[in-house]
């Protein structure tokens, strides 16, 4: 039989190593997130110089000013939807980084959530007669702890959905307002 000071001292380099453990995971997927960032950064820089590059060789090879802002004019419209894709692909980035994020976090907490109550339910095996009424308490309180973290995460996730709603809403609008105007000038 293993002493109490035992099994809390197993428990706390276990919850130590598992935190550690956390930590990496999470840093982990946060520097995919970044490296993904980066490469749609560095694709989109790069198309926008080539782009930019042909699109200024046309204006200037342009003729007369009615050539040259009807090709201004028709470069409008590929901007704006290289830029709603853009934001889109972005949106992604984020969504899909946090969704992992969220993930990891999730399934270590519940693990050490598991094994808690396993070293508590352990050591009540062991308790001396009378501390069922603290056991029951502490139990509760991490009943307690788990159900305001469990409705912290639900908050934090329907936050998150507003948040990409809205960004995908707004990015619409501008995708349809520039659409509108382009045509607008052509006429």
């Amino acid at each position: 039989m293993t002493t109490y000071t035992e099994q809390f001292s197993a428990a706390a380099k276990a919850n130590f190593e598992a935190q550690i453990a956390l930590f990496s995971q999470l840093a982990s997927k946060t520097f995919e997130g970044v490296e993904k960032l980066v490469d749609l950064n560095l694709k989109a820089a790069k198309s926008s110089l080539e782009e930019g590059q042909a699109t200024a060789q046309k204006l200037f090879a342009a003729k007369d000013p009615q050539e040259f802002f009807s090709l201004s004019t028709a470069q409008a419209q590929p901007t704006v939807e290289k830029s709603v894709a853009y934001s889109r692909h972005l949106s992604s980035i984020f969504s899909s980084t946090q969704a992992e994020l969220t993930k990891t976090a999730e399934a270590q907490i519940a693990e050490a959530n598991r094994k808690v109550i396993s070293l508590i339910d352990e050591a009540s095996k062991n308790a001396p007669a009378g501390s069922e009424q603290a056991i029951s308490l502490l139990k509760s309180t991490i009943g307690n702890l788990n159900a305001g973290y469990e409705q912290f995460s639900k908050s934090a996730k329907q936050a998150a959905e507003v948040i990409e709603a809205n960004v995908t809403n707004a990015v619409d609008q501008l995708s349809q307002a520039t659409t509108k105007a382009t045509k607008a000038t052509k006429k």
